[in-house]
């Protein structure tokens, strides 16, 4: 099964992406471990997208759609995959297309989670980092701390990232809406798009997810 995996910031598209890909049998292919990956193997490519990554500047489509092209050739792809994060936009989807139908194969579905923009911020703000290398991740609704501020685990201090700042979120959520979002009109044109709500535990969005595919029954 080959699946394109869409949605907003927030959505929590990376955490349903490997439950699905897991679920499904196929791997799942993100946008940031295919650069991870070309950056350590010194890849062509991955020298590219380090080059512009350290400018600050965004890596250019063609970059990141060679880096998908042959992530899906690898052997262990040729039974389908999941992708998340590409394409990102139209341009990036309209060259999978092209690249799908000079292989012989089609996507089966497109999935798109859907969550309310003021629950988008709600989740995205609310969370706080540890500061110290564990990283662990908490949430002033959905996972206080036992002291606030402190990590349950190591004491750490817990901060809020920048990017995770309520003003830097709906300004996420408008490059998504202008970039992102219309794929997935591209995609329903081709009859491709199941809408996912993506509220509630994690187990039921999954299990929602699966059962929206083709030809698969839960």
């Amino acid at each position: 099964m080959r699946i394109v995996l869409v949605g907003p910031p927030g959505a929590g598209k990376g955490t349903q992406a490997a439950l699905l890909a897991e679920n499904l049998g196929i791997p799942h292919i993100s946008t940031g471990d295919l650069f991870r990956a070309n950056i350590r193997q010194g890849t062509e490519l991955g020298r590219r997208a380090q080059e512009y990554m350290r400018e600050g500047r965004l890596v250019p489509d063609e970059v990141t759609i060679g880096m998908a092209a042959d992530r899906m050739a690898a052997p262990d792809a040729e039974g389908g995959f999941l992708l998340d994060g590409f394409p990102r936009n139209l341009f990036q989807a309209e060259a999978l297309d092209k690249l799908l139908g000079e292989t012989g194969i089609a996507l089966d579905a497109v999935l798109d989670l859907e969550v309310p923009e003021d629950e988008v911020v709600r989740r995205i703000a609310g969370r706080r980092i540890c500061r110290e290398d564990s990283g662990h991740v908490f949430h002033t609704e959905y996972s206080r701390p036992r002291a606030e501020g402190v990590c349950d685990v190591c004491g750490g201090e817990l901060y809020q990232r920048e990017d995770d700042q309520e003003d830097t979120v709906r300004k996420r959520l408008e490059v998504y809406h202008r970039e992102t979002e219309p794929i997935i009109g591209h995609y329903r044109r081709q009859d491709l798009v199941v809408t996912i709500p993506a509220l509630g535990a994690v187990p039921e969005v999954t299990r929602r997810a699966l059962g929206a595919l083709p030809h698969r029954t839960v």
